[in-house]
Order: structure tokens, then sequence, then C-alpha cells
């Protein structure tokens, strides 16, 4: 059995900005070591740049040692579905994939491997994400997504519409799988997310989408749990999502949200948005299959306000 808990049985800125737990008090950066990593826990950071946030948000959580053991392999899972700059917003934020890579391998990560099961074709996404680059800038490995034969197919026993699916292997064999999807607007799921960004792993998404969206991106969560998700709102894509059109559709928001539960992480990021959680109806089916909690307040989340 691997470390981490996976089951192996067979609108505009000013809208969005200071939206997430309005009431709550966001406190400015302290000293490390105030979340306790084996609980469900939620950490979000805004007003910095995707390096310091990431940085100030694991240090609240005691670093990437505190999810790494010497030794043991990594696979980071980003958003990099589309042929597009970092510009639009489309894929996740270049520098926080280079940042994450290199901290993993500081923690004492043997490999740090990334990859996507791209929509567009892969290698021009991977380059022209700028994700690429900065991966092996930091040491990392980027692999294909779109060789069927490193794909084996697993049962999902809670699934509702989703029995099965042909996962990855570096998802089934990694030691510690990170979870790092962009916050945007989505024309099928509403937005897409931490849960959605888990259909990069997964061969045929086809069948999500001719069968029941939402219920199998619930179905799936069910199945696979990150160790750690990290989402990415330093930039947001508003409209015109997945892809997007242009800069014109993305708004600068300078968020990131670190949790090890993947529904109050997208929970959180509605607010982020700026929409009722209840519109994206994948979240509330993953509460009810056990994957998570859309109440935040039981989570406690500690807001970091970089100066």
């Amino acid at each position: 059995m691997k470390r981490r808990d996976f089951i192996r049985t067979s609108v505009t800125a000013s809208v969005v900005t200071g939206t997430l737990f309005s009431m709550g008090k966001w406190t400015p950066l302290m000293a490390s070591g105030n979340g306790d990593a084996s609980k469900p826990f939620l950490v979000a950071v805004k007003n910095g740049d995707a390096i310091s946030m990431l940085k100030a948000g694991m240090d609240k959580l005691g670093g990437m040692k505190a999810f790494i053991k010497a030794g043991q392999t990594v696979v980071i899972k980003p958003n990099i579905g589309w042929d597009a700059g970092p510009e639009r917003a489309a894929n996740t934020n270049p520098e926080l994939v280079g940042q994450l890579v290199k901290m993993c391998l500081e923690a004492g990560a043997s490999k740090v491997s990334v990859f996507d099961n791209t929509c567009d074709e892969w290698t021009r996404c991977y380059k022209n994400s700028g994700i690429e680059q900065a991966v092996k800038d930091q040491g990392g490995v980027v692999v294909s997504g779109k060789d069927e034969g490193m794909y084996r197919e697993v049962s999902i026993p809670k699934g509702i519409k989703l029995k099965k699916a042909k996962v990855h292997e570096l998802i089934l064999d990694s030691d510690v799988f990170i979870n790092v999807p962009v916050i945007k607007n989505h024309g099928g799921a509403t937005m897409s997310l931490s849960m959605k960004n888990l259909m990069g792993v997964v061969w045929d998404r086809g069948f999500w989408h001719r069968t029941d969206l939402h219920q199998c991106i619930a179905d799936f969560a069910s199945y696979c749990k990150p160790d750690l998700t990290i989402i990415d709102g330093y930039r947001a894509m508003m409209r015109n999502g997945p892809r997007g059109v242009s800069v014109a559709d993305v708004a600068m928001m300078k968020y990131q949200l670190i949790s090890s539960d993947m529904v109050a992480a997208d929970t959180a990021a509605t607010k982020v948005f700026g929409i009722e959680t209840e519109q994206v109806k994948h979240i509330a089916l993953a509460e009810k299959l056990g994957v998570g909690t859309t109440n935040l307040d039981a989570i406690k989340p500690i807001r970091v306000a970089l100066p």
C-alpha cells in the first residue's frame, strides 16, 4: 500500500476579490507549523505571486516534508490540457508547477513526474503552457499522457455511473500524488477545479461526457484521493472555459488554495470565483459519496494574507 489514501479495490476581478470566507479573519504570514497534515485541512493564501503563495501556504503545514518521505516517488498532475500560454489561464501556472517540483525534490523525493492527458496536441500543450520547461528546469520529468499502454483498468467501488476506468500508471504506482488544477469556467461542468482536473488521469473521458459528467466526476473522486490538492487561483478564466479565447477572459485574482479535501477545496474555489457552490453539481454529489465536506467551518481553514 502506498502512502496516500488511494483505493485500489479492483465577471471581473473586483467582483471576486475578497469573497472567500468573507466573514473570516485573514492574518499576515506568521511562523510555520500551524496546520496538521494528518487531519483534513484547508489553507487559503492571497495577494502574492504563485511561488510566494505556495511557500507561505506550505509553511503553515510544516513544509513539503510533511507529505513526502525521503526516496519516495511523486506525480504532479497540473492542467496542461490546452495549447495556450500562461496569460490565458487555460492551464496551471508554470511557475507554480516548477516550484512544486523543486520543493518535492528538496523534501527528498527520488523522482518527480508531471503529466496530463491533454485535449490539444500534447507536445504543443506541454511546450506552450510553459510547464514542460519549468519542470525540466527544476529537475522533474515530463511524461506523455497519450500512451494507452500506460493506463490500467480499475474498478470504482462507489461509482453510481462510472464503474470502471483506465487510470495512468503514474497515479497508480507513485508514492505521493499532488493535484494542481487552475480555477476556470467550464461549459459542461460549470467550473473546472480539483475533482474535474482528475479527468486528465484517465484514458476515456468521452464516456464521462456521454453519460453524466457531474456524476462521473464525483464517482471518480470517490476512488482517487490525492495526498495534496493545490488550486491555482493566480489567474482565473472567468468565461469561455475550458479553452478560453483571449486574455480578456481572464481575471488576475492572486489566490491559492491548499487542501487534503477536494470537496472543501472546490467549495472554497467557488467562493473565490463568486458563484454559489450548488451551481457546480459534482461538488454536492462527491460530498454525498463521502469524498469530503462542503462545511468549511468544520475544517477551520487557515487564512494567510501576504503583504
